[in-house]
């Protein structure tokens, strides 16, 4: 689903990691920028030979065309437009937990604004087999260049999911049998806690935002909120790293469960 009011246009990944990633992941592109007069390496002839094979157009360019184009990021000489993302309706990932004979994983984010934690959550969710992520429509990061670069390909393997209403969604996995796990520093369940039967079905883990955390209806609509024990002089852990502790121990308690 898309956002409505936003206008949805290309976006770069740039730096040759990036691309690289990203052609490996078969990410939708429409061409791939060199800069001209490059020594070439191991990742420019790579890009080259991937977009070669997916018959992807290959455009030169000066250095000043490449860094006017991506806004004088570090781009390394590589830079590949890629058309807007295209966001799955969430109705799907809502079939998926319903079927109870799959223990399916799901990541709702909370206001999530800053498009590195989200390409951040995107690969640890890709890492540990989530089925989709869903973020809310308004005042939250998209898929966007940035995103995508911070996945390192792996948005290609996890959908997103854009929602009106967190609360609603939440409570509509909640219908059909799902369990709504939220981060919180104060939650009263740490993370060591859980156990192996409430992770057994589907589970839906919820991420704050950067500086707010759970907004206080999303809150009320978990049916746990978890804390992940830390040192008291660190303040807290940012979204992408909370998400990938939480995926990690959930994961490892499903893995333990069937040996």
């Amino acid at each position: 689903m898309r956002a409505s009011g936003r206008p949805e246009t290309n976006e770069q990944v740039y730096g040759r990691n990036s691309v690289v990633e990203a052609l490996r992941a078969g990410v939708p592109s429409n061409v791939l920028h060199v800069q001209a007069d490059l020594a070439l390496d191991d990742r420019i002839r790579e890009a080259l030979e991937l977009a070669a094979e997916r018959r992807l157009p290959v455009m030169e360019m000066t250095r000043f065309e490449m860094d006017r184009m991506t806004s004088h990021g570090v781009h390394q000489g590589l830079s590949l437009t890629v058309p807007p993302y295209q966001y799955l309706d969430p109705s799907v990932l809502l079939e998926i937990a319903s079927n109870t004979r799959a223990a399916s994983l799901f990541v709702a984010l909370d206001g999530i604004t800053d498009p590195r934690n989200l390409g951040a959550v995107v690969r640890s969710a890709a890492a540990f087999g989530a089925k989709g992520i869903l973020i809310p429509e308004r005042r939250a990061a998209g898929m966007g260049a940035s995103a995508w670069k911070t996945s390192a390909g792996a948005a290609a393997r996890v959908p997103v999911s854009r929602i009106t209403n967190m609360t609603r969604t939440l409570l509509a996995f909640r219908d059909v049998g799902a369990t709504v796990i939220g981060l919180a520093a104060e939650g009263p369940t740490s993370i060591d806690q859980l156990d192996s039967s409430t992770m057994s079905g589907a589970v839906v883990v919820v991420v704050g935002s950067e500086g707010e955390g759970l907004g206080r209806l999303v809150a009320k609509t978990c049916d746990l909120l978890v804390s992940i024990p830390i040192m008291s002089s660190t303040e807290s852990l940012n979204a992408g790293v909370a998400a990938s502790i939480a995926l990690y121990e959930i994961d490892r308690l499903r893995r333990t469960s069937q040996s």
